[in-house]
């Protein structure tokens, strides 16, 4: 019996609620704070300046003569028709997913009920025959209760997301008038909300469900961690529809805004008299922040079980050691508090003084984040687990010592901070990659399609090469055990990541309110800041997200390939080979569905937009107020209509292989899929983060080679335009939703195993 973990079961079972009730009070905590900004306007003292206002506190709208009544007026309506927008669409988004959570759950029950033909029969375990374990039914009935939780887990963690991004866009547009850092603040607390709500919620969920399920299983571990993947499954099956749809949603109102305001008629972006304006603002906050909540929530989960279920046929599993059994949980409840000292250092430690500031400021939340957690890993993997160990490799248990562990945990998350600052040397306007693109404007936009295109595919190089160094040190280490517990290293400063991510869309948002309430161009120029920054770090958070896909969706594959019995997949036998090179095209597929989506639904728009300046009179004026109502219709329509066949697309295809073909071609499918879409998901989303920042450099004009390309409306403007306006697809829609596509797949194998091991590949049977 080898030595056990220092830390005693009672101290882990208190440890893992307490970080997740931590994590929850402190975004709590961060929402009372962003409240104390109001959104009625102050009252007055001595005639004039805010009663608030002290020296250092002055306002520039009072040092110009604006009247700050009016302006504050104005912030909360626009604010509230965003709000109105997102609530709306989101709600009409989950009547249709919550049809289909209802049909895929029933159909969990169905096929994984019938593996032992309903039989309420206890059977021998599947990994160690001389035990008995739990009826195949038992198994089909928590799988199915672990999809349904993970699958209102994501919901609620996308909407909250909205709903806090929503109430914090107008009050980061009223902290500009006080300085740079206030706003700052603002939209950075507002971010952390929802990271740690995210955090805090997913750990504790999922803590929960292990508790109440292990009531019934009892010792059978093995049958209980296999129930819990349904988890996973939830989770990202939801995150698909709310990538998806909300990239859909955004990225249409933005190209139309885009196109026919800057392009055609030469007015600024976020004008209120462009009537597709309000969508635009709504989408970045369905498609950037509920659509990617949901996204980075699947990501943890997936890894988590992925991690689990290995563990439970491991050592830790097999000898019902609980500490070591929930080391992944330990991991992220010291996420949580290693995440939570990173917030205070940009919140309270350092105050930002100047626009050049803001983003070093987040890119040392990354690094702060990054050396506290590896203390922490190190020492949960010091308490947490015993010196000796086996982890189940393959049919084999291999032997692993606890410092190997921590090198799986602490190569993932150093390879996220690899990964995120070369997405962030490719996309952000501060290094010559984007600089060489604004400068291709100069001969139109052609070339700066030509220069974006190269940089976005030479920008996968890099990351590659880290993700692949992880697969094989934690590998090398400890199987497939180490691969998933690499993924969960580099999601486990998630709250942090989250915050940084949903910064960008709030300071966006902000600047957009900015332009309607008819704020002063120096307020606009402080939201254009922070927003360029945030532009840079949505880059460096979608690299995150893709490369822990990556790594979780081969634990996953693993996992998958363990329990369908399946000694090796070897790629010369033909069954196998198909499957690759069709689960190769998928990406291309999904790809093609998800950017023609974008396009259709953006052509409405443009017409609509055209039609509205053309028939409406004193538009151009702003005599006049657009119809905003029918541009939000048109995105919603669009939308809700065109994610069903890509979000069918992924969840059917595992099923019609494995039942059709079988469990190798499957596992030839996952293959392809994970290969080739880590590849088009790199280098789209950095191709469109690359045209948006050459778009944000040339109107800055902060250089003086940028201003040798200006101002707005110049003809190289006009090129980067359109450059920006082809990029919006790749980097939200395609780009992103591509991560969910091989994590997906890849864990719906991993629930359905059973049934595809025992009634799959009807059709090789015949041949």
């Amino acid at each position: 019996m080898a030595a056990a973990a220092i830390l005693p079961e009672l101290a882990t079972q208190v440890l893992i609620p307490v970080a997740a009730a931590v994590g929850i009070a402190f975004a709590v905590l961060q929402w009372a704070l962003v409240s104390k900004v109001r959104l009625t306007p102050e009252r007055r003292a001595d005639g004039g300046a805010a009663a608030k206002a002290g020296p250092a506190d002055y306002l520039i709208e009072e040092e110009e003569g604006l009247n700050d009544h009016n302006v504050v007026v104005r912030c909360a309506e626009i604010q509230s028709a965003i709000s109105e927008g997102a609530t709306s669409f989101l709600f009409t988004e989950y009547k249709y997913v919550g049809l289909f959570m209802g049909i895929f759950a029933i159909l969990i029950f169905l096929f994984l009920g019938s593996v032992e033909g309903f039989s309420t029969r206890s059977q021998p375990c599947h990994y160690s025959k001389d035990r008995t374990c739990k009826p195949a039914l038992a198994n089909a009935i928590f799988s199915t209760i672990a999809f349904v939780l993970g699958a209102v887990t994501s919901l609620v963690s996308g909407f909250l997301g909205m709903k806090i991004a929503t109430y914090a866009n107008a009050r980061t547009t009223l902290e500009a008038r006080k300085g740079v850092g206030k706003a700052f603040i603002t939209a950075f607390r507002s971010g952390a909300v929802m990271g740690f709500l995210l955090a805090a919620s997913g750990l504790l969920v999922l803590y929960i469900a292990i508790n109440l399920f292990g009531i019934y299983y009892g010792d059978d571990w093995e049958g209980l961690f296999e129930a819990i993947t349904g988890y996973g499954l939830g989770g990202s099956s939801m995150a698909l529809f709310g990538r998806v749809g909300g990239g859909i949603y955004t990225k249409a109102a933005d190209v139309g805004a885009d196109l026919v305001g800057k392009v055609e008629r030469n007015i600024p972006e976020d004008d209120p008299r462009n009537p597709a304006v309000i969508a635009d603002n709504v989408g970045d906050n369905v498609g950037d922040i509920a659509g990617m909540g949901s996204d980075l929530f699947g990501s943890y989960a997936e890894s988590s079980c992925a991690a689990l279920v290995v563990a439970s046929i491991s050592s830790f599993g097999i000898n019902h050691e609980f500490t070591p059994m929930v080391y992944p949980l330990l991991v992220s409840s010291v996420g949580i508090v290693a995440c939570l000292i990173t917030t205070l250092f940009a919140t309270d430690f350092f105050e930002i003084k100047a626009v050049n500031e803001i983003e070093p400021a987040l890119k040392k939340q990354l690094i702060i984040s990054t050396v506290v957690m590896t203390i922490g890993i190190a020492l949960i993997s010091w308490l947490g687990l015993p010196y000796t160990f086996t982890i189940f490799n393959f049919g084999v248990q291999k032997t692993v010592h606890s410092w190997q562990l921590f090198l799986c945990v602490a190569v993932g998350l150093w390879a996220g901070l690899i990964i995120g600052f070369v997405t962030e040397y490719y996309t952000s306007n501060a290094y010559s990659p984007v600089q060489d693109v604004a400068d291709s404007c100069r001969t139109g936009a052609a070339t700066n399609v030509i220069f974006g295109l190269a940089l976005g595919y030479k920008s996968v190089i890099i990351p590659i090469f880290a993700i692949a160094f992880s697969i094989f040190l934690s590998f090398s280490l400890a199987a497939m055990y180490g691969v998933a517990v690499a993924a969960l290293g580099m999601l486990s400063t998630i709250a942090t990541g989250l915050a940084i991510d949903a910064y960008g869309p709030i300071s966006d948002n902000a600047g957009g309110i900015a332009e309607m309430a008819g704020m002063s161009h120096r307020i606009r120029e402080r939201t254009d800041a922070l927003d360029a920054a945030g532009n840079t770090t949505a880059a460096i958070g979608k690299g995150f997200a893709i490369g822990s896909a990556a790594l979780v969706s081969l634990a996953l594959f693993g996992a998958f390939v363990s329990r369908a019995a399946i000694s090796t997949v070897d790629v010369l036998t033909p069954k196998v080979f198909i499957g690759l090179i069709v689960g190769a095209m998928l990406p291309y597929w999904f790809s093609a569905m998800t950017m023609k989506s974008v396009g259709s639904a953006a052509l409405k728009m443009v017409e609509e937009v055209r039609r509205q300046f053309n028939t409406i009179p004193g538009l151009m004026e702003g005599t006049t107020k657009p119809d905003y109502a029918t541009c939000v219709k048109i995105s919603t329509d669009a939308s809700i209509k065109e994610m069903i066949p890509p979000g069918a697309l992924v969840m059917l295809t595992p099923l019609i292989v494995g039942i059709l073909f079988g469990v190798e071609t499957l596992s030839g499918v996952l293959a392809g899929a994970l290969v080739s879409g880590v590849q088009i998901a790199i280098s789209a989303s950095n191709t469109g983060g690359a045209w948006d920042n050459a778009k944000k450099y040339i109107e800055a004009g902060a250089s003086e080679h940028a201003r040798t390309l200006g101002p707005k409306g110049s003809d190289p403007h006009k090129a980067a335009v359109i450059g920006d306006t082809i990029g919006d697809p790749l980097k939200d829609t395609s780009g992103p939703s591509l991560n969910i596509l091989i994590k997906l797949m890849a864990v719906e194998s991993l629930v359905f195993a059973p049934f595809f091991a025992t009634h799959g590949g009807i059709l090789f049977r015949w041949l």
